[in-house]
């Protein structure tokens, strides 16, 4: 099953790069270059230009915006599913959370603290901490109750409870917010750069976008995907696996 998964995995690839060849070689326009010239391109700004160095900027904020939002976010997710007080007080302002646009948390952290770091990651990990916060909550909700008796029955100690119990039924509620966590971080890292920042790979996209640069535009944006999928492929997916390998 795995192996057919794989096989169909690289078959989409296949037929999308096919496709997107042909219609770039159709179409002959400078706004649709083809997969062969992204990849030369991404090769010369590996080579002679700053895309590692952007790239590995660019990483580094998503990291630690990454470390914020679940850390602060699972700590309050936690709090709001356990206890019924701690969740009427903050429903409210996670809902808001929810919905502002993340422009407007951007725009007023750096209107508020300046065009730093600081601001930038700030900004990253405060658009991403409710969503966490709220995945945490109903897994916690979802806690099977019972067994947690039966270990109060049977007298096992705290510890082995919170690690064979209650932590592995969190797990895929853990995962679903790191994993859709990082889709969504480095996207909003992007816009963060572009917006005011002076490094890293949304700033390159947007001098390539003032110069038109296409090609340039999907060299960066293909580079920073890779780096993404294979964190998530070398990392998060064994990861995954392991932790929830007793529901299998």
């Amino acid at each position: 099953m795995l192996q057919g998964s794989t096989w169909g995995r690289w078959l989409f690839l296949g037929i999308f790069l096919g496709a997107w060849q042909v219609a770039a070689f159709v179409l002959q326009s400078d706004q649709l270059p083809g997969p062969i010239e992204v990849m030369q391109s991404l090769w010369r700004h590996l080579v002679d230009g700053d895309l590692l160095s952007s790239v590995l900027v660019t990483l580094r904020r998503v990291v630690l915006a990454f470390a914020l939002a679940m850390g602060f976010g699972v700590l309050i997710g936690f709090l709001m599913g356990r206890f019924p007080v701690v969740d009427t007080m903050f429903d409210g302002v996670l809902i808001m959370g929810l919905n502002i646009p993340a422009l407007v948390v951007i725009i007023l952290c750096y209107v508020w603290f300046g065009l730093v770091e600081s601001a930038a990651v700030a900004a990253v990990a405060i658009n991403k901490l409710p969503l966490v916060a709220v995945t945490v909550r109903e897994g916690v909700r979802a806690v099977d109750r019972q067994l947690l008796q039966v270990g109060q029955v049977f007298r096992v100690p705290l510890s082995r409870r919170l690690r064979y119990i209650y932590l592995p039924q969190l797990y895929p509620y853990l995962m679903a917010a790191a994993r859709s966590g990082l889709s969504l971080i480095w996207k909003i890292v992007l816009v963060v750069e572009l917006l005011g920042r002076s490094d890293g790979v949304g700033f390159q996209l947007g001098t390539f976008f003032q110069f038109f640069d296409i090609t340039s535009i999907l060299a960066y944006t293909l580079a920073f995907v890779f780096v993404i999928y294979t964190i998530e492929s070398v990392l998060l997916r064994p990861l995954e696996s392991r932790l929830t390998r007793w529901r299998s």
